[in-house]
């Protein structure tokens, strides 16, 4: 009869989670992997990144009085300088999310485009009345 008990307490025991607990140790061991090559990966990307901002950001700064204040050109130099990823997670390294080190290129012909009417067609019968 006690033989009996071990045995079903045994089993129920593995049937709630005995055999899984290896598992969750090798994702935790995943996850800390992940986790420290996150963290050494920040450690020369992060720098990397806000010299590269700084740099941009003085050429921007410099470009405004040399162009006499056109702000197409500086926002061409401090939209990907400027923008990007400044701090890598997880994700990125495994693939999930872009990594980003420039921002989008600045196209002037884009600003204002929501504002800039096309011509419409005006045909010459409309033109006699």
């Amino acid at each position: 009869m006690l033989r009996r008990t071990i045995m079903t307490v045994a089993v129920a025991g593995m049937l709630a989670g005995g055999f899984s607990s290896p598992a969750r140790a090798s994702d935790y061991a995943s996850e800390a992997g992940w986790g420290l090559l996150t963290i050494l990966a920040n450690v020369g990307y992060i720098p990397t990144k806000l010299v590269y901002a700084t740099l941009g950001g003085l050429t921007g700064a410099l470009a405004y009085p040399v162009t006499v204040g056109n702000t197409d050109v500086v926002q061409g130099i401090w939209s990907p300088s400027l923008g990007g990823t400044y701090v890598l997670s997880t994700p990125m390294l495994q693939g999930e999310q872009p990594i980003l080190f420039s921002g989008e290129n600045f196209d002037p012909t884009e600003r204002n485009r929501g504002f800039v009417e096309e011509p419409t067609s005006v045909s010459t019968a409309d033109l006699a009345e």
